[in-house]
């Protein structure tokens, strides 16, 4: 199938919805880069994601959330993500945190599952308006094939995927984006320890 590309309008939002739903894959903007989403409790959607980007299976994809209350019924959240979030969420700030057993439902952070997820909180209002009308977390990965450079403008995406057997469903049009660092990655995973796995846009 190829690639569908519509203005990011209200409609085309509630196209995009439909995909999810579906267990489709949606290109779209946020507050870095163009990201890829799928709906991150339906195991068939991640796999296709993986498949899509061409991903090592042991890289798991963040997930983004609605709001830092949403997150914290997914995850084992702690004071230091605390912090972190009252600085700098929404943002472009990624929380590694362990995924709580007692979750409202299992998220895939990988076709096999995982124990942790990235925690976002985008501050772009498609992305969020994305994830609310949604009503459960999506996932959140730069929408480009694995090993090449992040894309700010449709046209990229396009071009990385021209003549892919695998692509995204829909690709929301929003544009040229600034081309920003992309999230800056902090692990919880160990209490009161703090290591950025990626140095983004947000200073460790």
């Amino acid at each position: 199938r190829k690639m569908r590309r519509l203005t990011a309008t209200d409609d085309a939002v509630a196209e995009a919805l439909a995909v999810l739903r579906a267990g489709g894959l949606v290109a779209h903007a946020t507050e870095t880069c163009y990201g890829l989403a799928c709906d991150v409790r339906n195991v068939r959607a991640v796999e296709r994601l993986f498949l899509v980007k061409r991903r090592p299976l042991d890289q798991p994809v963040s997930a983004l959330f609605s709001s830092v209350a949403e997150a914290k019924n997914y995850v084992e959240w702690n004071e230091e993500a605390e912090k972190l979030a009252v600085g700098h969420l929404p943002g472009p700030l990624t929380l590694i945190l362990p995924l709580k057993t007692d979750a409202p439902e299992r998220l895939y952070p990988t076709p096999n599952g995982g124990a942790a997820i990235g925690v976002r909180v985008s501050s772009l209002p498609l992305a969020l308006s994305l994830v609310r009308l949604f009503g459960s977390p999506v996932s959140t990965t730069s929408a480009n094939l694995h090993g090449l450079p992040n894309p700010y403008a449709p046209e990229e995406i396009e071009r990385q995927f021209a003549g892919a057997a695998y692509t995204p469903d829909l690709l929301l049009d929003s544009g040229h984006l600034p081309e920003t660092a992309p999230s800056t990655a902090i692990d919880l995973l160990e209490a009161r320890k703090k290591t950025v796995r990626r140095q983004g846009s947000i200073p460790a």
